[in-house]
């Protein structure tokens, strides 16, 4: 691998470690009194499942931008856009839904992030089939997250 891929890999992990940190830190004030208060649905998965499995996709997402930023181009940049704009509502779901608990308002963030994801992965499998595969796991724990969250809303 060539120095500048190696660079543009380290730049993509980083920032998605920072989105990570970011969204964890608008979390934590809330998982341990005001989440474990909720009425949850029966399909709600242990607490303990969260952090690997976001761990993963976190992973997958920021090689998934590194594959489309290797391709270069017009079509890399607009691609890379809508990546950013995902990753935006992906911390803004953390903090509207843990940080202001507001989980009818988190339900129209996280659907409105469903959309990009699913754009950027359409985008990302024309410039790398790779890149666009690696958002699918993370499209459909967001659908889960999603019916988890309008369970939420309904059932508080």
């Amino acid at each position: 691998m060539r120095a500048r891929d190696t660079a543009g890999l380290a730049v993509f992990l980083a920032i998605n470690v920072a989105v990570s940190a970011l969204g964890g830190w608008a979390t934590a004030s809330s998982v341990g009194t005001w989440y474990q208060g909720l009425a949850k649905p029966a399909f709600n998965p242990p607490d303990w499942v969260f952090a690997p499995v976001w761990s993963a996709l976190y992973l997958m997402i920021a090689v998934a931008g590194w594959r489309a930023w290797r391709r270069g181009g017009g079509e890399a940049r607009r691609a890379l856009v809508v990546y950013a704009v995902q990753l935006a509502l992906n911390l803004s779901w953390s903090f509207v839904f843990f940080g202001a608990r507001l989980i009818g308002p988190a339900l129209l963030v996280i659907a409105a992030l469903l959309a990009a994801i699913a754009a950027n992965a359409a985008l990302f499998w024309r410039l790398d089939r790779w890149a666009g595969a690696l958002l699918v796991p993370y499209a459909a724990w967001v659908s889960f997250a999603a019916l988890l969250n309008a369970a939420l809303w309904r059932l508080n």
